[in-house]
């Protein structure tokens, strides 16, 4: 053993043995309410079409021209605009991985607001970039003065912007999203995963300005299980981080069940508008309860502020029901729970948890 651990202290980067690792919480036998998937499986008619859709692929080929075929059907499923390309990568979190890569030039430094999404810190690092985040207000809108002041200062290869935003849930003041763009020397990428839930999206950000990209993923459309992500931006832009793409880095399987979910794109319209009419309702609920600050969500999820967030993760844990505690994301999040919104059923399950956990 000794051996081992001086093989690894050779050979292996010193600061990817003190990282630690994204966490993954065991889920089995609890209603799960932690990681923003769409609760909602295919009716039964519809996942016994998809099964023998699939059990036609022909699995002893590479992927090929059916990537292409997809990449169609999501510009034109997102109203892509002219001048403009899309990109394939197996979930957000490869694309983010190759932007990452891309703009890995001496120097580069990668700015975005927090709390927000930890891979952008994560890819950073482990490419040996420099992070730099910004905190928001209190109540979790930019902090423009701040922003600006970063991008001065650091000039950032790369500006992530979540729209909304994990984990707070929230769209961005436009305004303020705006005057980022303008004073960003390098690109700015619109992280739209929740793009389904929310009133606004970036479309005329990406078809006004050519250093703007938009990326989003299929995997709060319905399909996480699937790993698709997308990304789409100027032509000359994409066509220059998909040569750090692998050639089949999207199964044949999954680009099939992409294809065939765009297919029947009604039906995930129909399971987002429940969503978005439950987490309303869910908003009313805790607003309600005592000890319970529920903050404004444009996602399926809704950030909430209680009294002590250990105890309430643990008492809801108790009784079945499995949210994210985030209080120790940042010092903003302080007793924060990320729920996420559920089947009705799932909800009521839910708010009835996080009521007797404050008792």
């Amino acid at each position: 053993m000794n051996m081992l651990a001086d093989r690894l202290s050779r050979h292996i980067r010193q600061d990817l043995q003190s990282m630690h690792g994204y966490a993954v919480q065991p889920s089995a036998g609890l209603v799960k309410l932690d990681t923003m998937e769409n609760p909602f499986r295919l009716p039964e008619p519809l996942q016994r079409a998809l099964g023998e859709r699939l059990g036609a692929v022909a699995l002893n080929r590479y992927p090929a021209e059916r990537g292409d075929v997809l990449r169609a059907a999501l510009a034109a499923h997102a109203q892509m605009p002219a001048g403009c390309d899309l990109m394939l990568g197996n979930g957000s979190d490869e694309l983010i991985t190759m932007l990452t890569l891309a703009c890995d030039v001496p120097g580069a430094t990668v700015l975005a607001p927090l709390p927000g999404f930890v891979m952008y810190e994560l890819s950073a690092k482990l490419q040996g970039l420099k992070f730099i985040g910004v905190p928001t207000t209190p109540d979790f809108e930019l902090d423009l003065p701040a922003m600006l002041a970063a991008v001065r200062e650091h000039q950032p290869s790369l500006v992530y912007l979540a729209y909304p935003n994990n984990p707070t849930a929230n769209l961005w003041c436009d305004a303020a999203i705006d005057a980022i763009i303008d004073a960003a020397p390098g690109l700015v990428v619109m992280d739209e995963a929740y793009q389904p839930f929310a009133a606004r999206d970036s479309m005329q950000r990406l078809a006004r300005h050519p250093h703007v990209l938009v990326m989003r993923t299929m995997s709060k459309f319905g399909l996480a299980g699937v790993r698709i992500g997308y990304l789409m931006g100027r032509t000359e832009v994409i066509r220059e981080v998909d040569k750090l793409r692998p050639p089949f880095n999207i199964s044949v399987l999954n680009c099939e069940a992409a294809l065939f979910a765009l297919e029947h794109a009604d039906e995930y319209a129909r399971q987002a508008a429940v969503i978005r009419s439950e987490r309303d309702a869910l908003q009313v609920a805790l607003k309600a309860m005592n000890g319970v600050t529920p903050f404004p969500s444009q996602a399926n999820m809704i950030l909430a502020r209680v009294v002590d967030a250990k105890r309430s993760f643990e008492g809801m844990k108790a009784q079945g029901v499995l949210v994210k505690n985030v209080s120790a994301l940042h010092p903003l999040l302080a007793n924060c729970l990320r729920l996420t919104v559920g089947t009705p059923p799932e909800n009521q399950q839910m708010l009835h948890a996080l009521q007797k956990s404050l008792s």
